[in-house]
């Protein structure tokens, strides 16, 4: 069928990993034992987290939250994927396509938010210890993580819609996933108007919030620095360092994927940055959260005790 020139496309052919068609099965095993590290971590923070009445803290409520997220969002694109490394099917109809983009964009952006919101927990903590569960009610909470959803939906929206209205030429997308520069690359127009939106919304969703988590942490240092003795500093310090460290591997891999400027980089390039976001990311904040927390680890020999005796 022929519209204004243009084939209607009704559905996609996700050609990632094409490549390599002779380690399509060791990319299988190791995949999917990655996504059964990340979905059993970030299921036990949540588990942990909601059994364990010392954990019921501001804190650890965002960090829930950031782990219902990640789960979600690594549903959206690693089953998928894993299925097309051991050939299933790797068509996607257009509007399979669109949701996959529409709840990708739209718990990647949450995530985003979320670690802003658990900066701003961190450093009422530190810097204003006296208000801090004036400052930090659960109402408070409850409305840093609705608008945390509510900028990834409205900015999933936009930019899902943008992306659809472009008319399609080929069906082949370039990745293992709806992403929203491979599937531009299928246009038979000029894309520049939504890659300028896509850098705008970037900016928004990666510029603004790291730059919050900056000040933020700016304002830690220089109250933790103020502190007299160095196990009081040291403390201070460890209370941060989880947070600290996953934020800088989420913004600095998101930041690369969608903040550099279109390049000669190769398929296998630009796929090798989206696996580190969406398979070693979501991993990483379960790792980091349980391995160098005290609170959750104790959290879980308390709940583990509970259940031997």
């Amino acid at each position: 069928m022929k519209r204004e020139n243009h084939t209607l496309t009704t559905e996609f052919s996700l050609q990632g990993f094409s490549s390599f068609q002779e380690h399509q099965l060791t990319l299988f095993v190791v995949f999917l034992a990655l996504y059964i590290l990340t979905l059993a971590g970030n299921i036990v923070i949540v588990t942990i987290i909601h059994i364990d009445h010392y954990l019921h803290t501001p804190m650890y409520f965002f960090l829930s939250m950031l782990s219902t997220s990640e789960t979600i969002y690594t549903l959206v694109i690693l089953p998928r994927m894993l299925a097309s490394l051991v050939g299933v099917s790797q068509s996607i109809s257009m509007a399979g396509c669109a949701t996959q983009m529409f709840l990708f964009v739209t718990f990647g952006i949450t995530n985003c938010f979320l670690l802003t919101a658990m900066g701003y927990d961190r450093y009422v903590a530190i810097c204003n210890p006296l208000r801090y569960t004036v400052m930090m009610n659960k109402r408070v909470c409850v409305q840093l993580v609705g608008g945390a959803c509510s900028i990834g939906l409205i900015v999933a929206m936009t930019q899902v819609s943008a992306v659809f209205r472009l008319p399609f030429c080929t069906t082949k997308v370039a990745h293992f996933f709806c992403d929203i520069r491979p599937v531009m690359k299928l246009s038979c127009i000029d894309t520049t108007v939504n890659e300028i939106l896509t850098l705008i919304i970037s900016v928004l969703v990666l510029v603004v919030p790291m730059a919050l988590v900056f000040i933020s942490y700016v304002l830690i240092i220089s109250t933790i620095l103020k502190i007299a003795s160095a196990e009081g500093r040291q403390k201070a310090f460890a209370t941060c360092a989880s947070h600290l460290t996953v934020v800088v591997v989420h913004y600095g891999c998101a930041s690369i994927a969608y903040l550099k400027p279109k390049s000669e980089n190769t398929m296998d390039q630009d796929q090798l940055i989206s696996v580190t976001y969406t398979v070693i990311t979501p991993l990483l904040n379960p790792v980091v959260y349980t391995l160098r927390n005290k609170e959750v680890k104790d959290a879980l020999l308390r709940v583990i005790g509970r259940k031997l005796s």
